[in-house]
């Protein structure tokens, strides 16, 4: 049956709308950053920006205090969705190892069926060229794919993602390749708000102070919302700010969050930098990748990836491939658990045949013996080699487990009634 890649992607990423959007697994945090954002807003307009209208000398200039955090709001929101809702860059899994790089390491070969058979191994590392300087790039094994450089897999989402920079709890993504530059555009706007809406309370608190020759706590206590505006956006500038301030610095230097905090102690050269000017217009000028994944393209589901169909119980109602293969598992051990009973009553009757014999029994009896408690004379071997001639066409792991054991115990037993009946053919001979 065809079905869309989206329905069957490996990684842990929600689809939305036919797999047009493409959310990490924690899309559920962009709630919180869209209340973050819209609810300061909301009160700003509310509770400042419509007492700020007036005092402008153009009445008609005061409404840009209350259309300009709208704007900014309204781009705040789009940067996020350009941001949390794209393929920042996921490298495509393949189905199977790359056959190239396999290599057949003969010395660590298993013996398989009497056999030898070589070991396949995958090199860990491989260098490649980046402007001149060797870099190693490493296997992964759950994409089964070497990852291109400044690639890394994101244990979160489970994809591999190029220049990967980070997951961000925040946006419910990775930031990568594809949606860099709307991330740090992101937070720069999100920072230019706080700033903004701090600016425009502070200065609403003194328009009060002027108006009512009051101080700043009574200005405070007039405009309650003000006051907690500040407080709010002063907090959100360190976090918002600071990201800001940070990125910046990586953009300048050509660097991704990955990379400077795991090589900064290594003092390893960068060989990616390109200069300032170019490095900046790396990230914001250059044209966006295409994503290298078609989540709406159809590919054909392979028969053996499905469960196996329900069947229907003797109630009538459908039972799943999970309950019959439960219930397959519990047959078989219960044949299991029979066939070991047999092979224990088995050894047994073969443990009397022997000391019937080693006290000089005939032969009548042994075979009267052996057909009254339904044991095969084919049992015994060639001194007392036990056969497995226990659940007759069937196979497994656990006869070879069993048997050997069995054959051991027989082997000790035929050795103890050696020596019995040579014992009693001695003491025999003594007293006659």
């Amino acid at each position: 049956m065809a079905r869309r890649v989206y329905e069957l992607w490996k990684g842990n990423n929600k689809f939305f709308l036919g797999g047009r959007l493409i959310f990490g697994p924690d899309a559920r945090s962009l709630l919180i950053t869209l209340l973050l954002v819209t609810v300061p807003v909301t009160i700003y307009c509310v509770f400042v920006a419509r007492h700020l209208r007036h005092q402008f000398s153009p009445h008609d200039a005061g409404y840009a205090v209350l259309v300009a955090p709208i704007v900014f709001t309204i781009i705040v929101l789009v940067l996020l969705l350009l941001t949390s809702a794209r393929d920042p860059g996921i490298v495509p899994r393949n189905a199977h190892p790359p056959e190239e790089e396999i290599r057949h390491d003969a010395s660590a070969s298993a013996d398989v069926g009497g056999r030898q058979t070589p070991n396949l191994q995958f090199p860990r590392t491989k260098e490649v060229m980046v402007n001149g300087i060797p870099v190693k790039v490493k296997y992964c094994d759950t994409c089964m794919l070497y990852r291109p450089p400044r690639c890394s897999h994101c244990s979160i989402c489970d994809n591999c993602v190029e220049r990967f920079d980070h997951h961000c709890p925040w946006v419910g993504q990775c930031i990568g390749l594809r949606n860099y530059r709307f991330f740090f555009c992101f937070v720069s706007s999100a920072t230019l708000l706080c700033i903004y809406v701090f600016a425009m309370c502070a200065f609403y608190i003194k328009v009060l102070m002027d108006d009512n020759r009051s101080s700043v706590w009574k200005a405070m206590k007039e405009s309650p919302a003000s006051a907690v505006l500040m407080v709010y956006c002063f907090i959100s500038l360190w976090f918002v700010g600071g990201l800001t301030g940070f990125h910046s610095f990586l953009i300048i230097s050509n660097q991704t969050t990955y990379e400077n905090f795991r090589y900064r102690s290594d003092h390893r050269p960068n060989m990616y930098d390109r200069g300032c000017w170019n490095n900046t217009s790396e990230v914001f000028c250059t044209k966006v990748s295409p994503s290298r994944n078609n989540f709406r393209a159809f590919v054909q589901e392979e028969e053996t990836q499905q469960g196996p169909p329900p069947t229907t119980t003797a109630g009538g109602a459908e039972e799943t491939g999970d309950d019959t293969d439960r219930r397959a598992k519990v047959e078989n051990d219960q044949d299991i658990g029979g066939d070991l009973l047999r092979i224990s009553r088995r050894h047994h009757d073969i443990i009397e045949d022997i000391d019937i014999r080693s006290r000089g029994g005939g032969s009548d009896d042994v075979s009267q013996h052996n057909n009254s408690s339904g044991v095969d004379e084919s049992v015994l071997v060639g001194g007392g080699t036990l056969l497995s001639t226990t659940s007759r066409g069937r196979s497994g792991s656990w006869e070879r487990e069993i048997v050997p054991e069995a054959v051991h115990e027989s082997r000790t037993c035929v050795g103890a009634s050696k020596d019995a009946s040579f014992h009693i053919n001695e003491n025999q001979l003594v007293q006659s």
